[in-house]
């Protein structure tokens, strides 16, 4: 009897230290879970903080290289800027219209506005240089001819940087006076009627038809009623280009969409480089 009942208690011992193992096994189960978790949490919050410190330097990196140098204006200060003053910018080149006799005449943009170089002073092999996107310091006086505000006897150095200007739908903004505040900027139109320029031409060659194929082509385009001449200015885009094809092949009562630089000659007069007929 003595030795059953000390088996008994030697059973009883062994369910017991079984039922607190496993309690011991559930609480270091429940402690890795929560060690876990709070390394998860950790993780992801260092992760947030990560992604913020690299926006904020992102963002810090572009305003800093917006930033204007010391003695360059603003595009504010530029507009304010009385005609026939000397005015110095920092700017990025977006397109070449033409280089010749160490002249070049230069479509330029930065975050807040456009500039028009015309004529600037231009080695052949700095023309080269002039890249899409390359950020120039120039120096020059601001001009104006027949409504086009533009830069002249213009001299210029290469900076690091670099910006290229996504084209901005004007399209709402056509007989406005609002429209101006954009010039030389590169921009777009859509859903425009091609018009007939005359005797039922889709274009012109020349302004007033008296040119040939090699010259700026002259179109008509409406909306809402009201008629623009836009412009394939040669120079830029010449007879070889996808535009000046694209012109040549217009119908009237085609619906386009459009870009180019937003140029001014006695009114708004764009310089198309891309056509696209819906």
């Amino acid at each position: 009897m003595k030795k059953f009942v000390a088996m008994l208690l030697a059973l009883s011992m062994v369910f017991a230290l079984a039922g607190c193992g496993s309690s011991s096994d559930e609480g270091s189960s429940s402690d890795g879970a929560a060690s876990s978790s709070t390394a998860d949490a950790s993780a992801a919050e260092e992760s947030e903080v990560d992604s913020q410190a690299e926006a904020e330097g992102s963002a810090s990196e572009a305003a800093a290289e917006s930033a204007k140098s010391e003695g360059v204006m603003t595009y504010a200060e530029y507009i304010a800027a009385d005609v026939d003053t000397e005015v110095v910018i920092e700017t990025y080149v977006q397109a070449k219209q033409s280089w010749w006799e160490d002249q070049a005449t230069v479509y330029t943009q930065d975050e807040d506005g456009a500039y028009f170089l015309y004529n600037m002073t231009c080695s052949e092999e700095d023309y080269e240089k002039l890249t899409v996107g390359t950020k120039i310091k120039v120096t020059g006086y601001k001009s104006e001819w027949s409504g086009e505000v533009e830069i002249i006897d213009a001299t210029f150095e290469i900076e690091e940087g670099s910006y290229i200007a996504e084209a901005l739908d004007v399209t709402d903004l056509l007989g406005t006076d609002e429209l101006i505040d954009h010039q030389n900027e590169y921009v777009s139109f859509t859903g425009m009627t091609v018009e007939d320029s005359g005797d039922g031409a889709a274009f012109l060659y020349s302004w007033d038809g008296s040119g040939s194929d090699g010259d700026d082509l002259y179109f008509n385009v409406s909306l809402n009623g009201e008629t623009y001449t836009f412009t394939v200015e040669s120079y830029l885009c010449d007879n070889t280009t996808d535009v000046y094809a694209a012109v040549t092949n217009l119908q009237v009562g085609d619906v386009i969409d459009m870009e180019g630089f937003l140029y001014w000659y006695e009114g708004v007069n764009p310089h198309i480089t891309s056509v696209t007929v819906q």
